[in-house]
């Protein structure tokens, strides 16, 4: 009853919303403030425990069931509205204050461990019956919650979202006996962080031909690996990581975690600098299979890369309404520089891009999560925003001039921060 009287409460608002009335009144920055103020979350904090993975023989092999709704479906749900208001508030409240002196210092803030925890985040991606919040493939969900908080920042939302999306990937194509030995403890401590290592060191590095490779030992039945592995997010402090190798020709995911065989060496990139990327050397690492007969590797890539591009979405987000405020108020030749029409076009162009990226994005989203094929989707996607979004971060330099080129504007970092679209593969899951 309460959620039929709010949906004609929220339908009334939006019919007056769209009516002439507002602006003859002077009222509709009155009401935009109300409706900002509307919709809050929170989660009951689970109890800590030790950083131990114990099986837990009761948990049955997790599958969510696929979204019984219509493809792109571009209408939120009610939960998807408020999941997006929650992480915009988040983003602007929490991460964008933090994000500049995080990138100068090369440091992914402490503080925004209590505040993952506090927000809930990692509970968006556990089942239902493990304590989580998830009922069913929730990947759109996913993908707007990556763009959203990257609103605030684009390296901050990269490490926010690493474990979040290990548990995605364990719950998608975990075998029971890796769900009932991970997922658990996730629920279980909040203090357990994983990552993937998938990029490696190689000129156009291609994620189907990989130099690391993994043997499986009869003897002991223990799969290993060894090769190295760079870029990867908070890969010093990581307890878990979802490593990529070849076996027998073909690419496959493994399960490790953080022992003496694996050394970590730092490798700071042009952006991504808060994520205090590292490159790891794997050395006959122990290691587990993440999946059974039904992983699909390409699925597994491309639900990562669709990740990136909804951060890459955000942040160019960030970028245009930044852009906005700034033209609006630069003042040459007695007048705003939006009056000028590159300046405006150049704008009216990220909005264009934004819009068609996210459409994409999307468009590949909501088939996969429909359980169809959308790889082809993904790709484009992909290739989309790689382009589009290095072009926004360049314009937005543009717009500021001189002091886009400086550290007293975000949009340099920004600008940093966009390039790793075109670069990154996988890294993070939907």
């Amino acid at each position: 009853m309460v959620n039929k009287a709010q949906g004609f409460g929220l339908s009334l608002i939006t019919r007056i919303a769209g009516s002439d009335v507002l602006d003859q009144l002077k009222l509709r920055k009155f009401l935009e403030k109300s409706l900002y103020q509307g919709s809050k979350i929170s989660f009951q904090t689970l109890s800590k425990t030790q950083k131990v993975f114990k099986a837990d023989a009761h948990i049955s092999k997790q599958r969510l069931p696929n979204q019984h709704k219509s493809l792109f479906d571009l209408s939120l749900s009610e939960e998807q509205q408020m999941t997006c208001d929650a992480m915009d508030q988040f983003a602007s409240e929490v991460l964008y204050p933090l994000a500049a002196q995080a990138d100068n210092e090369e440091k992914f803030p402490a503080s925004l461990w209590q505040h993952i925890t506090d927000l809930g985040l990692n509970y968006y991606a556990l089942p239902e019956s493990l304590g989580g919040v998830a009922t069913e493939k929730n990947i759109l969900s996913n993908i707007l919650i990556a763009e959203h908080l990257a609103k605030g920042d684009f390296s901050l939302t990269a490490g926010l979202l690493s474990t979040f999306s290990v548990i995605n990937a364990i719950t998608q194509w975990g075998s029971e006996t890796i769900q009932s030995t991970y997922l658990p403890s996730f629920a279980h401590d909040t203090e357990i962080k994983a990552t993937f290592a998938i990029q490696e060191a190689t000129p156009a590095f291609n994620p189907l031909k990989l130099k690391t490779k993994a043997i499986f030992n009869h003897g002991n039945g223990q799969y290993f690996i060894d090769g190295e592995k760079t870029l990867v997010i908070l890969g010093e402090t990581a307890d878990l990581f979802l490593v990529n190798a070849e076996m027998n020709g073909l690419p496959e995911v493994f399960v490790v975690k953080r022992d003496s065989t694996i050394t970590a060496k730092k490798s700071p990139a042009m952006g991504l600098k808060a994520t205090e990327t590292v490159t790891l050397q794997f050395n006959h690492t122990p290691a587990e299979r993440l999946g059974d007969d039904d992983f699909n590797y390409q699925a597994f890539l491309d639900l990562g890369n669709l990740m990136w591009c909804a951060m890459a979405v955000g942040t160019c987000e960030a970028v245009k309404a930044y852009c906005i405020d700034y033209a609006n108020q630069r003042t040459a030749f007695g007048e705003p520089i939006s009056h000028r029409q590159s300046v405006a076009f150049m704008i009216a162009d990220m909005a264009i891009e934004i819009d068609a990226m996210r459409m994409l994005i999307l468009n590949a989203a909501s088939l996969a999560e429909a359980g169809q094929n959308f790889h082809r989707e993904a790709y484009l996607a992909r290739l989309l925003c790689a382009e589009k979004s290095m072009k926004i971060g360049t314009d937005g330099v543009q717009i500021l001039g001189g002091h886009g080129f400086t550290k007293e504007h975000p949009v340099e970092r920004w600008y940093r921060d966009l390039r790793a679209t075109a670069i990154l593969h996988s890294g993070l899951h939907a």
